[in-house]
């Protein structure tokens, strides 16, 4: 039986995504990203088109860095100007039953015990069907505005990510027992103070001694996502991810880090398919092969390279106008060009590429396969990419927006329904029950599963205004023996 391919879209706050210069076409409604109306009705059009989520990107910075400068990506809307997407969600929420909602936020801003405040508030209001994609930041220009002065260094900000994250389990997990809200009116108990828990952590970047602010959700924890690549970023995807989204430009490549996963997840002590992979796709359809080769050949003709170039910079960092535009860059021998070149000169290693070759490349679907065709031909690809490159589903970025994704709805998902690949309807569930098959909370393999419960029978907010006494009680509750 052909398993299920998972369909996210793949958007952010803003005008320009990962498609440089088509904010010009006149089909393209993104740059009003800065309206409900954008968004509610985008999340109305996935739920119709039975995806599984709704995947917003985010960064905390500016692409300054092809030509040291901001004005590329001002200029060209590319991913500037740009709102937070988490406050849209609830909206599109409101105006669904089943999508679900990923969306990014980078730890090395934020404190443990706030931000499981604000995922434990949309987990509620979403009724279980939001999730977290894990990031640690790799703009300078964000570090710089958010007082570091300059970007943590990468291993540094996974150690970093490594107690943050844990922080975030114990507070899910663990501070407040199942049971503990009571919502009795007739003894005037909400909630039994006995089973809620301070955490008492105190750690070596953060100190958060008392209990989680809000009671459990319907997930708890949210469906982690994560997408790092390096080295330390594929540990901590094993350890952690439900969900780890992949750059791939081909899937016998991409095959080769798919597998890198799974090993890693395995050797984590966690099953080899506890991490759905999920890789970047842009998909360009229409009735027929013809038209859709006709509708990119439109779409290229908006494509800008200045706005194409200051993307690459930012996810880089490497500043291509100091190289001729036609020079191969095989001759570019630092540490970042190498770098930066790996995912081109990998996926095709007989070809020279140029600054102008990955300006073009970039035009339309940044780092991603971009696929071109009737609906048969799109899914028939679709399944070559599951198939070799053994990836679980794909994060699909627009050409248009809403266009590119009104075209999948209406053409590519009712082929691969009758291929038997994604849902006729949204079975009953969470984000996580959907995705995983098993039920709403963390899998007991999972690393934040350990604090489900461990804290029961120790301190307790019932011993004390500061939750920290030197003996626990389980005594009973009442309203007259609730603490302030």
């Amino acid at each position: 039986m052909a398993s299920r391919i998972i369909l996210n879209a793949f958007d952010m706050g803003c005008v320009t995504h990962q498609s440089p210069g088509l904010w010009r076409h006149p089909d393209n409604r993104a740059d009003e990203y800065n309206t409900l109306g954008y968004w509610t009705n985008l999340a109305k059009l996935l739920e119709r088109g039975k995806f599984d989520a709704l995947f917003l990107a985010d960064v905390v910075g500016i692409y300054d860095v092809y030509r040291d400068s901001a004005a590329p990506p001002i200029l060209d809307a590319a991913q500037v100007p740009l709102i937070n997407p988490i406050l849209p969600i609830t909206a599109m929420a409101a105006v669904t039953e089943h999508l679900g909602f990923g969306v990014t936020v980078a730890l090395t801003y934020e404190q443990p015990y706030a931000l499981a405040r604000t995922f434990s508030t949309l987990d509620h209001l979403t009724n279980g069907r939001i999730g977290w994609n894990v990031v640690t930041s790799y703009l300078n220009s964000a570090a710089t505005n958010l007082g570091l002065g300059q970007q943590i260094a990468h291993d540094t900000r996974y150690e970093i990510a490594e107690e943050f994250i844990d922080v975030t389990y114990k507070l899910w997990e663990g501070s407040w027992e199942d049971g503990a809200v009571k919502r009795d009116r007739e003894s005037g108990v909400f909630t039994d103070p006995s089973l809620v828990h301070p955490i008492g952590h105190e750690g070596t970047h953060y100190s958060v001694p008392g209990i989680h602010l809000s009671e459990p959700s319907p997930q708890r924890t949210p469906v982690i996502f994560q997408a790092g690549t390096s080295g330390k970023g594929k540990v901590f995807g094993a350890r952690h991810a439900e969900a780890s989204f992949l750059n791939g430009n081909r899937p016998e490549i991409t095959r080769k880090n798919v597998d890198a996963i799974r090993d890693a997840t395995e050797a984590a002590g966690r099953p080899r398919d506890a991490v759905k992979v999920i890789v970047l796709v842009t998909i360009i359809t229409a009735e027929t092969d013809e038209l859709a080769r006709e509708k990119y050949a439109d779409y290229l003709s908006y494509a800008s390279s200045e706005g194409a170039l200051a993307l690459y910079g930012g996810w880089s960092g490497l500043d291509l106008s100091q190289f001729d535009p036609n020079e191969p860059l095989k001759y570019v021998d630092t540490d970042a060009a190498r770098s930066a070149l790996a995912s081109f000169t990998i996926s095709d290693p007989e070809r020279e590429w140029t600054p102008l070759d990955i300006a073009e490349y970039l035009g339309i679907g940044g780092i991603g396969p971009v696929i071109v065709g009737s609906p048969g031909t799109v899914a028939d690809e679709l399944e070559r990419w599951v198939e070799v490159a053994d990836v679980d589903g794909f994060n699909i970025a627009y050409a248009v927006s809403p266009g590119s994704f009104e075209d999948i709805v209406d053409l590519v998902v009712p082929e691969l329904q009758r291929r038997g690949r994604v849902w006729e309807d949204y079975p009953e569930g969470t984000l996580r029950e959907r995705l995983s098959g098993a039920g709403p909370h963390l899998a007991d393999t999972h690393p934040g599963a350990q604090y489900r419960g461990a804290y029961a029978g120790a301190r307790s907010a019932a011993d004390g205004s500061a939750g920290i006494p030197a003996t626990p009680t389980t005594a009973a509750p009442t309203r007259e023996g609730t603490a302030a």
